[in-house]
Order: structure tokens, then sequence, then C-alpha cells
């Protein structure tokens, strides 16, 4: 069942790269400001605390996660849904 376009799915898709865009900026950001606090905290330490601060990629993935909800209830995807909770055969 595939969704009808609405008016305003070229709207939503741009609002989701920007999104995206400034999600990746903000994690990336935090990511350099966290490897700037820790080099002047403790120096050089080992390679495996970068990689694990480095992990706050996730912070991407969190929010790709979070906006994909978004951009699925803002293009209609949502109401397209068929809940077989609430047929009464199921009862």
């Amino acid at each position: 069942m595939n969704p009808q376009p609405s008016a305003d799915t070229a709207a939503a898709w741009a609002h989701f790269r920007r999104m995206m865009r400034w999600t990746g900026e903000l994690a990336l950001g935090m990511i350099a400001v966290v490897w700037v606090i820790l080099y002047r905290e403790f120096g050089m330490v080992s390679i495996h605390l970068y990689i694990a601060s480095a992990l706050g990629i996730g912070l991407m993935l969190l929010g790709a996660l979070m906006n994909l909800v978004f951009l699925s209830s803002r293009t209609g995807h949502d109401d397209t849904i068929v809940d077989k909770a609430e047929d009464d055969t199921w009862n």
C-alpha cells in the first residue's frame, strides 16, 4: 500500500535533509570539543579513549531516527497504516 504523495512531501524531505545536516554538524562539533577538552585535561591518552568519544556519532543516528519519525508523520505514511487491533475480528 503506497501512500499518495502530498503537496508537502518535497517540503518535508527538504526539512529532513536540513535537520540531518544540523544534527550531523552538532554531533561532529561536540566530538571535536570533547577531544580538545580531553587533550587539555589529560594530554595524550590511550587511543581507546578517543575512539570511545568518537562513538558520539551515535548522536547522529539518534537524530536520524527521530527525524525519520517526523518525516513519516509529515508525509502521510503514518496515516496509511491499517491497524488490525482496531478490527473487531481479532477480539
